[in-house]
């Protein structure tokens, strides 16, 4: 009697676009990133409406800034993992890149406005998505922060503004290879910019002294004035240090782009975030996605002998 042979296996092939956030925002976080985008939008731009006169100072909102920013966010992670967008596992990927990227803070010290970490950010963002992008831009500026002992009144104003850069660079489209890279060594490029042009309306209205009047801030006049003289003051301040944080960003991308962003994957992909299992006959031939399906492993035949 000849053996019968074992039908195929059914094979679970998981596919995962490479170009594709990995993790998308449910509406609960999107509520809570449009709250804290409003919140952060808020707390730079309120000098720009105060009244003639006005006493203008962040000795007594940064730090409620600070607390709201920190619920914020709590409420963003809360909402993630309520909706199934975390996990236990994302959670530690997004604290070990938290780590990473307040190291990179701490060992540039945004010397001459180089500053490796916003390589980190547009990576992570890109794979991760807008919402963990976000969370990953201020907590690493928070981590950052602890180990330099720089928590003072421009912490909570630099965790909004980075976190908008990795929520910028999960929002870019989508495209793969080196057209993917061009793109997000663009956007490293411009964002390392707009970070300083946004970073310095935490101070630039409260300068009171040191600045020429064609510079400085006149609480109550017109917002197209106050914008004009802003201007001027940041091509004359800012601009030189912020062009090296921009450009050293693009070159990253450039040059270390490709693998970074393979390892990203990589992880995510092994850690099984949001992974869509496909089943299919290992019949030999290719699965719908195009994937060669995984054989089983081979077993010694029977050398019983048949009756």
């Amino acid at each position: 009697m000849t053996s019968r042979r074992a039908p195929d296996p059914v094979i679970a092939v998981a596919k995962v676009a490479p170009s594709k956030p990995v993790l998308a925002v449910r509406w609960r976080a999107a509520a809570t990133l449009a709250a804290t985008t409003l919140v952060g939008l808020a707390a730079f731009f309120w000098p720009f409406l105060a009244q003639p006169g006005s006493e203008l100072a962040h000795s007594a909102d940064a730090p409620w800034l600070f607390v709201l920013l920190i619920a914020l966010l709590t409420a963003l992670v809360v909402a993630e993992l309520s909706g199934g967008g975390l996990d236990a596992k994302t959670v530690a990927v997004l604290g070990v890149l938290a780590a990473a990227g307040g190291a990179l803070r701490v060992f540039s010290a945004g010397t001459a406005g180089l500053e490796p970490m916003f390589f980190l950010l547009v990576m992570a963002g890109r794979v991760l998505g807008r919402g963990v992008g976000f969370v990953l831009g201020a907590l690493a500026v928070l981590v950052g922060a602890f180990l330099t002992g720089g928590v003072g009144p421009w912490a909570p104003f630099q965790m909004i503004a980075a976190g908008w850069v990795g929520f910028g660079a999960g929002c870019l489209p989508r495209a793969t290879g080196r057209p993917e890279r061009v793109i997000l060594a663009g956007y490293g490029l411009v964002a390392g910019l707009l970070y300083g042009l946004v970073m310095n309306l935490w101070f630039w209205p409260f300068l009171t002294t040191g600045v020429p009047a064609v510079m400085a801030f006149v609480p109550g006049d017109a917002v197209p004035a106050n914008l004009t003289r802003y201007g001027a003051f940041y091509l004359a301040t800012s601009l030189g240090w912020d062009l090296p944080r921009g450009i050293l960003t693009a070159v990253l991308v450039i040059v270390a782009g490709r693998p970074v962003l393979a390892s990203l994957r990589r992880g995510t992909r092994r850690a099984a975030f949001g992974t869509i299992g496909q089943f299919a006959k290992g019949n030999g031939g290719p699965t719908e996605n195009g994937l060669p399906p995984v054989q089983p492993p081979s077993t010694p035949a029977d050398d019983r002998p048949t009756k």
